[in-house]
């Protein structure tokens, strides 16, 4: 059973799966949400997912996507510093997607709850400057980098890897002073791996969960779903609550998601169906 999720202001219930609002606030977007510098559209855009029931918003301000070049330390702070503080007391947790120590250190003292990683705090610095903090951190499982990693993804056992790599970073945030209860983890789909990764990712999905942590997914709109369903991108969410249903199934308790709405409703169904 998943611990409870201590991050920043919030102790989360991660005993049920909680919903994470995605707010993008690049100007290029894979799915075509980013807000870029209108900090009042991404603002009301955050404010309607809390209404739509989101556990958590994800504020991102560099793209992640396949081929996604790093912005400025500057740019993104400009970007995300606004947004924070118009969200702060929005009633949820507020979540910053970065991998710069800087970032984290300025999101935190903004009013973050929790630092989002897809390097899984690799960077000099970032381990300390979370460990100093209240705030949760998501550790993500990635192949390369953002330029790089679809490239060429190679892996002998995707699943024994992915998991090896995130109890090694468990291990190291744990020694540099972040308390388990301030931790979950992320395999990080479509980060360095193919179609088949994926899939045999979201198939043994509980072999990569780490004991009392909250494992979260993220596969909205993503290219798994468009090459398994032949949909573009805004299409596509029919097919993320389908992979998210299977996730939770298999041990998933965060969903990151773009469509809030419709992933509580499925979530109701399963949870309807636990409780019965």
């Amino acid at each position: 059973m998943a611990e409870n999720l201590h991050c920043g202001r919030f102790v989360l219930n991660a005993e049920r799966p909680l919903v994470m609002g995605i707010v993008n606030l690049t100007d290029d977007s894979f799915s075509g949400d980013g807000f870029g510098a209108n900090a009042v559209l991404a603002i009301n855009r955050g404010l309607q997912m809390v209404e739509q029931g989101a556990h958590m918003l994800d504020l991102g301000a560099e793209s992640t996507r396949p081929g996604a070049e790093v912005v400025s330390l500057q740019q993104e702070v400009d970007r995300l510093l606004p947004v924070i503080e118009g969200l702060r007391y929005c009633g949820v947790a507020l979540s910053v997607d970065t991998s710069k120590p800087e970032v984290m250190r300025l999101a935190i003292n903004a009013g973050a709850d929790m630092i989002n990683d897809i390097a899984a705090l690799s960077a000099p610095g970032a381990l300390d400057i979370v460990a100093a903090s209240q705030a949760a951190v998501c550790l993500m499982h990635m192949q390369g980098t953002p330029e790089t990693m679809q490239a060429n993804p190679h892996y002998v056992d995707v699943v024994a890897e992915v998991a090896e790599f995130l109890a090694e970073r468990v291990a190291a945030a744990e020694i540099a002073g972040i308390p388990l209860n301030r931790i979950c983890v992320d395999p990080g789909f479509g980060f360095g791996k193919t179609l088949e990764h994926n899939i045999e990712l979201l198939r043994r999905l509980a072999e990569l969960r780490v004991p009392g942590l909250p494992l979260l997914v993220g596969m909205s709109r993503k290219t798994m779903l468009g090459l398994l369903t032949g949909r573009a991108t805004a299409e596509r969410m029919p097919a993320g609550i389908a992979a998210h249903v299977l996730a939770v199934f298999r041990g998933a308790r965060i969903l990151r998601v773009h469509d809030v709405a419709a992933t509580r409703d499925a979530m109701a169904v399963v949870q309807a169906v636990e409780d019965y």
